[in-house]
C-alpha cells in the first residue's frame, strides 16, 4: 500500500524573535497534538540569506575585499539559525523536518519554495514594523500573502504589557 503524500507546511526562519516565536506556534498549534511518527503535515523550514552583494552594496573602493568576510558572516549567521529551529523542533519532538537555506531576497525564496514543495500553508512571522519602516524595508510577510500560491498565515508576537 502507497504511503498518502502529507500536505507541506513551510515556515520561513531568520535570526529573528519574531521567527522563531512563530516556529514555536505552529509547532504547538499543528504537530504537538498529534504523534510525533504522524504530524499532520511535512513541515519544511526555509531560510533566505541574502548575497554579500545585496549587503555590501557594491559601494566605492574596496567593497570587493569586503565580500568574502561578509558572505562568511552571513553563512555563519544561516548555520545558527538552522541550528536554532532543529533544537527547536527536536525539543518539542518533530521530527523528519526539512531544512534549507536559500540565498536571495527572502520575499522571493518563500514564494518559490511554496511552488516547489507544492506547499499548502506558509508560515512567516511578523516584525510588527509600523507603516513606515514596513514602506521602506518592505515586508516579507505583506509580499507572501499577495504573492504566494497558497494559504499563507502570519504569525505575531504578543506585546507585552507594562
Amino acid at each position: 500500500m502507497a504511503t498518502e503524500e502529507k500536505p507541506v507546511m513551510i515556515v520561513g526562519i531568520d535570526h529573528s524573535e519574531h521567527s522563531f516565536y512563530a516556529l514555536d506556534w505552529t509547532i504547538d498549534h499543528f504537530f504537538s497534538a498529534f504523534p510525533p511518527n504522524n504530524p499532520p503535515f511535512r513541515l519544511v523550514l526555509v531560510h533566505a540569506k541574502p548575497s554579500a552583494t545585496s549587503v555590501v552594496g557594491l559601494a566605492g573602493p574596496g567593497a570587493a575585499e569586503v565580500l568574502p568576510y561578509v558572505d562568511s558572516d552571513l553563512k555563519k549567521v544561516a548555520a545558527s539559525v538552522v541550528e536554532k529551529a532543529k533544537q527547536v523542533c527536536s525539543s518539542k519532538q518533530v521530527t523528519g523536518i526539512t531544512v534549507e537555506v536559500l540565498e536571495g531576497d527572502a520575499r522571493n525564496i518563500l514564494c518559490e519554495a511554496v511552488e516547489k514543495h507544492h506547499a499548502t500553508i506558509l508560515v512567516v512571522g511578523s516584525h510588527g514594523y509600523g507603516a513606515i519602516k514596513r514602506t521602506l524595508l518592505g515586508s516579507v510577510s505583506d509580499y507572501c500573502t499577495h504573492h504566494a500560491h497558497c494559504t499563507v498565515m502570519v504569525v505575531k508576537k504578543p506585546k507585552t504589557k507594562h
